[in-house]
């Protein structure tokens, strides 16, 4: 290998580096600004010192290589345990609802704040976040429970 390639090779390997680094850190663009100068400065050396044609080759070979291995960078990250999962599961100790507030259903219970349509009602001696259907229900209106969705508790009033 021309010793004049030895730096313009370092400067590219270490710009491939920097994009890899860049999709692992969250560096808001700035390894990514670092490795287009490290590619810009390799170019340049390869176009000044070298040729026309050896610059031109490092441009199709980085044209080719940074694509695909940003590509195969995201698919790794997607399945990295770095990133966020986009789903949670019972597995990891998450769950929608606490089981217990199934038990509310059918419940009757006396709003202690007006609902409107949110507010606290007192269930089975308990002190319960509420909402309600859309409806205003004033403090001290008996309610029943009609329905618990995820974590809300849903209310109307008692006929």
């Amino acid at each position: 290998m021309n010793n004049a390639l030895h730096v313009p090779v370092f400067l590219q390997l270490v710009g491939i580096l920097v994009i890899i680094a860049e999709i692992i850190i969250p560096s808001g663009g700035i390894l990514a600004l670092l490795a287009t100068g490290l590619f810009g400065y390799s170019l340049y050396l390869v176009f000044t010192g070298i040729s026309a044609s050896a610059g031109m080759a490092f441009i199709i070979a980085d044209l080719f290589i940074v694509p695909i291995l940003v590509y195969f960078g995201l698919k790794f990250l997607a399945k990295s345990p770095v990133t966020l999962r986009t789903k949670l599961s019972k597995k990891d100790g998450v769950t929608v609802q606490s089981p217990d507030q199934n038990d509310f259903l059918g419940s009757v219970g006396l709003a202690i704040t007006d609902l409107r349509p949110s507010g606290v009602a007192n269930i089975k001696d308990q002190r319960l976040d509420v909402v309600t259907r859309g409806e205003y229900l004033e403090n001290k209106t008996e309610i029943i429970v009609i329905a618990v969705s995820g974590n809300q508790i849903v209310v109307k009033q008692k006929e």
